[in-house]
């Protein structure tokens, strides 16, 4: 059971998240305020917030229970995950943001209904594609804060839950982005801090990394192998290095496209960030990254020599975190101060989802598919309620917890992957993509995620992480779909900035060459 001073400092980061969301619903006077901020977000809210959005419960929990099981094979991950964060700046952000702003866009779904020529079609399928892909990712999250509330108050599973869950739909529903990009670079700064003051302690008291790295080896001696070897022989020894190739795709690419990361590059108000805050947001989370997973490897050394035990449940190994830093820092403040920091890390990410949940339904389905004389205050009104029962939904689906944390996210990128990948990238710089081409694309990528999954999950493991092959399928879909259909107009090319060029500005050269 916690002590008085972990429950104050819990309470006073929950009263500050509630004060965030109250004082941004003052800013919020139309729809463009709550689903972008007014696309007023300066660069380090706009930086912190890309960061945040992508770093989530497998931030801290995820990567320290995979470095647990894993051993070295599993370090590709702390850069491929950072590397997601410049890709979604630099392919999809500086683009989006400069003909979004010319545009009026409001959500990634208004750029693919108005590049593909298709404002029912593929309004409809990428919304719908990107509330499912988020309330699957969203579970994922939930699961990691319940195991932080569970471990703080010793309370039941589901009680961890709702707790959590009503200050986030809080906030969230009354602040919109504003309340989201604020207190994101609030949880932002506690998390980077924190992981920075806390992990080398860890892996300290685990006798340093020469002392880990010859325990680890005791263990199995591919455990300090840049990779295992193929085929797999055991469970935990899975990152071989043709699935290390999809995985690299998968989180790189995945997590880039994702619709709660991508949609923050539209709130950005000045297109010169894209210049620094790729290499910015790589340099952050990478740091972060690597500690977590050197401490993974650290609790797992502590295990092993009998220092510390980790719980008795399914998902133990996404305990390595906490049950280090409980192993090396015993003491009640700064217990209190770590379990801040695991919740800020948990709850950067899960706002984001939320919102986009609300404004997906809000704005493209509502608004643009069923009422498009829907006033400010309906649209506002209706994204508010999509977000409470997304995130009620989704509670309610949370409630029996996953086997492995990270497993549980990277099923969310991979579906991300499948769908939206294809569609995004060559919609962008292909000014063959048809319409036709891009709902195939979309739809192929998302039925061939649910099929890989099942087969991977039910039937036989993969060799590679299932969404790869979905991901063939979607690029397949679109060539061919998109050489046999009538091609789009130039005007609409020219004026979504399609083409081999990142700059918005070879727009008009493009149009020329053509």
């Amino acid at each position: 059971m916690a002590d008085l001073t972990t429950v104050a400092l819990i309470g006073i980061y929950f009263f500050v998240l509630l004060g965030i969301g109250t004082w941004a619903s003052r800013k919020i006077r139309n729809t463009e305020d709550y689903i972008l901020a007014g696309k007023s977000l300066g660069f380090w809210i706009f930086t912190i917030l890309i960061v945040c959005s992508i770093c989530s419960g497998m931030t801290l929990l995820g990567v320290s229970g995979f470095g647990y099981t894993s051993g070295w094979p599993g370090i590709w991950e702390q850069i491929f995950v950072p590397l997601a964060a410049s890709f979604c700046i630099i392919f999809f952000g500086v683009k989006l943001n400069a003909v979004g702003k010319e545009r009026g866009y409001m959500t990634v779904q208004d750029y693919l209904a108005e590049r593909f020529e298709s404002p029912r079609g593929m309004r409809a399928l990428s919304a719908v594609s990107g509330i499912l892909v988020s309330l699957i990712y969203l579970i994922g999250q939930y699961a990691a804060i319940s195991i932080v509330l569970v471990w703080i108050f010793a309370i039941p599973h589901w009680q961890a839950l709702l707790i959590s869950g009503v200050i986030i739909i809080a906030y969230t529903v009354i602040g919109g982005l504003y309340a989201v990009s604020w207190t994101t670079l609030f949880q932002g700064g506690i998390l980077i801090l924190g992981v920075l003051a806390m992990a080398p302690f860890v892996i300290r008291s685990a006798g340093g990394l020469t002392h880990i790295n010859t325990v680890l080896a005791g263990i199995d001696p591919n455990f300090v192998e840049p990779w295992f070897p193929s085929p797999v022989y055991a469970s935990y020894a899975y990152a071989t290095p043709e699935f290390l190739f999809s995985f690299a795709i998968l989180l790189m690419v995945g997590l880039a496209c994702a619709p709660h990361v991508i949609n923050n590059v539209l709130a950005a108000k000045e297109s010169r960030y894209f210049k620094w805050s790729p290499l910015l947001a790589f340099g952050i989370y990478a740091v972060v990254m690597f500690l977590v997973k050197f401490t993974g490897f650290a609790t797992r050394v502590l295990v092993e020599e009998g220092a510390v035990t980790l719980p008795d449940v399914v998902n133990a190994q996404d305990f390595a975190f906490i049950v280090g830093v409980e192993y090396a820092m015993p003491n009640m403040f700064l217990w209190g101060i770590f379990a801040v920091i695991v919740l800020a890390a948990v709850m950067s990410t899960t706002d984001r989802l939320m919102l986009t949940i609300g404004t997906s339904f809000g704005w493209d389905i509502y608004k643009n598919l069923f009422r498009p004389a829907a006033s400010e205050k309906e649209v506002l009104m209706v994204s508010r309620v999509a977000v409470v029962v997304g995130a009620v939904g989704t509670l309610i689906l949370a409630i029996n917890p996953p086997p492995m944390l990270a497993w549980l996210i990277w099923m969310g990128i991979g579906v991300m992957l499948a769908t939206f990948a294809v569609p995004l990238l060559a919609g962008l710089y292909w000014r063959g993509a048809t319409g036709a081409g891009g709902i195939a694309s979309m739809a192929t990528g998302l039925v061939a995620a649910g099929v890989f999954g099942y087969w991977h999950k039910f039937v036989a493991p993969l060799p590679m992480h299932f969404s790869f092959f979905a991901l063939l399928l979607s690029l397949l879909a679109m060539v061919v779909v998109s050489l046999l259909t009538r091609k789009n107009s130039p005007e609409i090319l020219d004026g979504t900035g399609t083409g081999w060029f990142i700059q918005s500005g070879g727009v008009r050269g493009e149009a020329e060459r053509e």
